[in-house]
Order: structure tokens, then sequence, then C-alpha cells
């Protein structure tokens, strides 16, 4: 059974940081690109941030120089580094394997307030 299961969000003041973590079952981590997506209340879905399985990384120009994905091996486990953060980064952040079903986690909540 594929398996996501994120953690770290939590509330933070703008400026703050935050590094959410995604724990993926071995038969996919290290075969499939791993990416964030976040939603905000009454908005869609969005990519934040991609790793393909060679490590090459794609991001959202809204979180370019901000944030940072990352993957360890060992660990099976993606992170998104979150820094500078801001009010509008407040969001529910899900970690996606695309392959071979699209699968999500479950969510964490991202709270940036004054």
């Amino acid at each position: 059974q594929i398996q996501l299961v994120e953690s770290g969000g939590g509330l933070v003041q703008p400026g703050g940081s935050l590094r959410l973590s995604c724990v993926v079952s071995r038969e996919i981590f290290t075969l499939s690109v791993l990416a964030w997506y976040r939603q905000a209340p009454g908005k869609q879905r969005e990519l934040v941030a991609s790793i393909t399985t060679d490590n090459r990384m794609n991001y959202a120009d809204f979180v370019k120089g901000r944030f940072t994905i990352s993957r360890d091996n060992a660990r099976n486990t993606v992170y998104l580094q979150m820094n500078s953060l801001k009010p509008e980064d407040t969001a529910v952040y899900y970690c996606n394997a695309p392959w071979p079903v699209n699968s999500w986690g479950q969510g964490t909540q991202v709270t940036v307030f004054e």
C-alpha cells in the first residue's frame, strides 16, 4: 500500500521558517518524482516544488529563493524547507507521488500570522 505521511506544519510569524517532512513508501520513493502542493481556503491546489529521482528540482515562481525541496534516500523522506514565510503562504501542504498511482498525503497545516 502506497503511503505518504506529512509532518512539520504549524504556526509561525512572517519571516519565520518551517520544515515539512513526508515519509514515502519505499517501493515508490526511489522510482517516482515527488512533489509538494498547497491549497489555501477557497483556492485551487497548486504545485509548490518537485524533485526528480536524480535530484532535479523545480519551483513555483512564488517560492523561488525562499523554499528548498530535498530528498533523503536513506529515510525515504522528502523535505520542504520554508524560509521567509509570508501570510500568503498559509495553506494546507500536501505531499504527492504521481507514479505508479497519483497518491497524496493527508496534508499538514501551515499558518503564517502577524
